[in-house]
């Protein structure tokens, strides 16, 4: 895993891994947004071979960001699941057991659909609109985040990309994470997702995960 990026924002320390995850110091809390949890699966009921390795694989990058940051809170910002309960859900529960002293925070997203008692059995505290610590809020629509006010708020929901352009006008879209001075929005989690790509304007800061890297943009 390549050294995490530091970045302050009022007067907390928050580190930017290129495994699409941000880690707060202050709280030893790991930040992510957009995991899907189920989607692949639910690609193959629906006649899509997709292989569920993609999914294995992000839950096994999110074992190894709790372990190599030793967090004791898991603060994931909107769609945690993709859909409807699958086998990959079964998966994830099995997972969650074996850190039963891992706190997770759900911020509700629009994917996020399951009944309560399912985040009950996983020992998942839900936050149906936000979730507000300290001089910072969490949300999982950006829109939803400009009505926050007095706070900085790190929301996700539109996977943020940002196209980089080579010297033959060839180009490539990565993922970001885009910091505004009232909010950041998180690159999606999972890999099995699109990009909405941003245009920031001077006073924005991105940052784009190109492999295993992160490179700052501006």
């Amino acid at each position: 895993m390549q050294h995490p990026l530091p970045h302050i924002i009022n007067e907390h320390h928050f580190w930017l891994s290129a495994e699409r995850c941000i880690f707060w110091e202050e709280e030893n809390a790991l930040i992510v947004c957009d995991m899907h949890i189920g989607k692949t699966g639910h690609f193959r009921k629906s006649g899509i071979p997709v292989s569920q390795r993609i999914y294995t694989e992000d839950l096994h990058r999110l074992l190894n960001c709790i372990l190599f940051f030793k967090v004791d809170k898991l603060i994931v910002v909107g769609d945690l699941s993709h859909s409807r309960s699958n086998k990959e859900l079964d998966l994830f529960e099995r997972w969650r057991n074996d850190f039963p002293s891992l706190k997770i925070h759900l911020v509700k997203g629009n994917h996020d659909i399951l009944s309560e008692s399912w985040y009950k059995q996983c020992k998942i505290t839900v936050h149906h609109d936000k979730y507000c610590i300290r001089d910072f809020c969490f949300c999982h629509d950006v829109c939803s985040a400009e009505q926050i006010k007095g706070k900085y708020v790190f929301s996700g929901h539109i996977h943020p990309g940002v196209k980089i352009r080579g010297m033959a006008k060839q180009s490539l879209s990565f993922p970001c994470f885009y910091f505004t001075k009232k909010h950041c929005v998180l690159p999606a989690f999972s890999k099995f997702t699109g990009l909405a790509l941003i245009r920031p304007v001077p006073v924005e800061s991105v940052f784009a995960i190109v492999e295993k890297e992160i490179m700052q943009l501006k």
